[in-house]
């Protein structure tokens, strides 16, 4: 058997942690007099919390104080920490523990690559941290995807050339990232919006039987 380093990324792929970031923008949007809707905080997924704030006042043409601006991103963070306290395996994404399981007992190499900062905290809450050899988060990654650093800095970490590399994505930032790291992408979601990953599913439960064995042997045609 092949090895391979199947890379993934948290949000939206293993949990749904995107409506917690939800609440908390908009909890503080209210705060500010801001009407804040879902449409809006879609803009907002894989953005930076000083980009996501710049755009929230935008929207709601208030200007504050850096002072202010620095309370209100402590303020979110807090917020939004305090739902992923109280996170458990149940909210663990359809299928995802059965192809962690798969990979593990294969002997493929698994990595998380993500832009959270709360990566470690996450896993460990939905006890999915021990799947993991490597986790490079929001605390290693210098450059946002789509900029291709996480992958590269996970796939150098599993010891894995990234052309042997396999990226589970929600986003197309992230897509993007994975295909210019020269790696196999596999978007986790709308086919619409991931249209340039290599191939795409509504979620893990919709992957074909044998999918992830044709790819550990080289054989992607299979999963069509």
């Amino acid at each position: 058997m092949h090895k391979k380093g199947f890379i993934f990324d948290l949000d939206g792929v293993i949990v749904d942690t995107a409506k917690y970031h939800f609440m908390a923008w908009k909890q503080l949007s209210k705060d500010l007099g801001i009407s804040f809707s879902e449409a809006q905080n879609e803009q907002l997924k894989g953005v930076s919390r000083v980009k996501s704030l710049e755009k929230i006042l935008a929207w709601g043409n208030k200007t504050i104080s850096d002072e202010m601006f620095e309370n209100l991103m402590a303020k979110k963070n807090e917020e939004y920490l305090s739902y992923i306290a109280k996170m458990d395996a149940s909210e663990i994404l359809p299928e995802v523990e059965s192809v962690l399981v798969f990979l593990k007992e294969g002997n493929q190499k698994i990595a998380l690559g993500s832009a959270s900062k709360n990566a470690r905290t996450i896993l460990s809450k939905v006890k999915l941290l021990h799947y993991f050899e490597a986790i490079v988060d929001g605390t290693n990654v210098k450059n946002a995807k789509p900029d291709p650093e996480v992958f590269l800095l996970a796939s150098e970490a599993i010891k894995i050339n990234p052309e042997d590399c396999i990226v589970f994505e929600d986003s197309i930032a992230g897509i993007q990232a994975a295909n210019t790291a020269g790696m196999l992408s596999i978007g986790i979601g709308n086919e619409k919006v991931l249209h340039e990953a290599d191939f795409v599913f509504q979620n893990f439960s919709k992957m074909p039987n044998g999918f992830l064995m044709s790819l550990i042997n080289n054989e992607p045609n299979q999963g069509q």
